[in-house]
């Protein structure tokens, strides 16, 4: 039986689709105090997939909760579906005295559930923190599929370390040349973001990255491509688009953004539950 939390409502229902499983029934509260509390009444099977993007505090906690209320309701087996990983880009303590926070909260996620899926964490690496059998889903590919009729198309990663993304998308999208961004600082301040090799001049350029959070990086390179660019597009598998990113994108020049439903957000144009699915079977 599929559960979904609050903030993965379409994703557990492409899920369940796919499947052939039963959605199960949720409900979801919060108290005067602040706090949450996540039901499931009526569940009623021995298998549970949980199926819970974490871009927020509370729902890590809505996780916790789910995959309690399974365990509570009977569920023998239970395998967590984090579709996005909140704090995976802090995998490291970047100084003195601070945590590794995708450790912590991984070892948290591991207590409730004999198996997780992941879907394309900033570093694959993170996997290993969990106490569980873990496994990455890489969805990339998928970004191809809502793109329009490009001319000459040039997929353009934000560095070299994510070339790999955008040549992912590009053989999905079955033509065009790949590039990343290169970084020259002429100042404390100013920062100049080219393409390392690519002529972009009168062509299509798409911006392939893992997760766009505020856009200003990518509002950053789209300035320096928007005066010999044909037209500009954004691909992300998480499309985080924090406070006003989508506006911010759509000054600099980004004629669209298309994301996965790993988050659900008004740019999610393609599902990865079809990719989820193959991994569960």
């Amino acid at each position: 039986m599929i559960v979904s939390a609050s903030v993965s409502q379409s994703l557990a229902s492409a899920l369940a689709a796919a499947l052939d499983e039963p959605l199960a029934a949720t409900e979801y509260e919060r108290f005067p105090d602040g706090e949450l509390q996540v039901s499931v009444p009526g569940f009623d099977a021995e298998r549970a997939i949980v199926v819970c993007a974490t871009p927020t505090s509370d729902a890590h906690i809505e996780a916790l909760q789910l995959q309690d209320a399974v365990r509570e309701a009977g569920a023998r087996e239970v395998t967590t579906v984090v579709p996005y990983l909140g704090y995976a880009r802090q995998d490291r303590a970047f100084a003195a005295g601070q945590p590794v926070s995708v450790r912590a909260v991984a070892r948290a996620l591991s207590t409730g559930t004999d198996r997780v899926i992941t879907v394309n964490p900033h570093e694959k690496s993170v996997s290993e923190f969990f106490d569980v059998p873990c496994s990455t889903v890489d969805t990339a590919g998928r970004l191809a599929d809502p793109l329009p009729d490009l001319d000459d198309p040039v997929f353009i990663a934000p560095d070299a370390g994510a070339i790999d993304l955008a040549d992912t998308v590009r053989d999905a999208y079955g033509t065009g040349e790949t590039d990343h961004f290169e970084k020259t600082r002429h100042s404390a301040s100013d920062v100049e973001l080219r393409p390392h090799e690519a002529d972009v001049t009168g062509r299509d350029v798409v911006l392939v990255d893992d997760i766009i959070a505020t856009g200003a990086t990518m509002a950053g390179a789209v300035s320096h491509l928007s005066d010999d660019a044909a037209r500009v597009f954004a691909t992300c598998v998480h499309p985080v688009l924090a406070g006003t990113a989508r506006i911010r994108l759509a000054r600099a020049g980004v004629e669209a953004v298309y994301g996965t439903d790993t988050i659900e957000r008004a740019e999610s144009a393609v599902s990865v539950a079809p990719a989820i699915a193959a991994a569960l079977d």
